[in-house]
């Protein structure tokens, strides 16, 4: 019974949703929206760096159950990503309270790189499932390519918005550790001198 409540993608959705109840619930108190900005951003940033660090993980640890369960439900974290990147989205255009002050605010470095980082969410979430993997073939791998991008863009806009840059770097400085790890490890896989090395008798 618990292994089916765990193995339940019902209760992996609830778990990732959880955290914006009350996120939720403080926008339609009516209360003011800017407080809301940073935990709804911070959690997209959140579920999108522990989507990165699966296929690393998994490289260092390959007989952990908790990365091989996590891997197979990569893609709920990266739809959960951007829920909250969404919600993060709207509750700041409704703060501003006009699509001027958008505009007016999109000339600074923080604001736009945060645009560009939704933006290529978008067709990442829309793609995420079975029936994408299918149609688009080699060419899906190829577009969940760019959460690199989007999330250099998440990084930049977290750090220009935000004068302390110590939790930016706390979230995002495991993850580049571990993505310099996956390239030394597929590009010593790779090199001619490994493949030397396992042709010799």
């Amino acid at each position: 019974m618990l292994k089916s409540l765990l193995n339940s993608p019902y209760s992996f959705w609830a778990l990732l949703a959880l955290p914006s109840i009350a996120m939720i619930n403080g926008a339609l108190s009516g209360g003011d929206l800017e407080p809301l900005l940073h935990p709804t951003g911070e959690f997209a940033a959140r579920f999108m760096i522990i989507a990165m660090m699966l296929t690393p993980l998994r490289m260092l640890f390959p007989k952990s159950a908790l990365v091989l369960w996590l891997m197979r439900r990569r893609r709920y974290l990266g739809v959960a990503a951007f829920g909250y990147a969404a919600l993060h989205t709207l509750y700041y255009v409704i703060d501003l309270g006009s699509l001027s002050a958008v505009m007016a605010d999109m000339v600074k470095f923080g604001i736009w790189t945060g645009w560009v980082a939704f933006i290529i969410f978008v067709p990442l979430a829309i793609t995420s499932n079975d029936a994408s993997v299918r149609l688009l073939r080699r060419s899906w791998k190829t577009l969940q390519r760019f959460v690199y991008p989007a999330a250099v863009a998440t990084l930049l806009h977290w750090l220009f918005v935000h004068s302390n840059f110590g939790p930016a770097l706390v979230h995002f400085v495991p993850l580049a550790g571990l993505e310099i790890y996956r390239i030394w490890k597929t590009t010593s896989a790779t090199s001619p001198a490994s493949a030397e090395g396992n042709a010799a008798p």
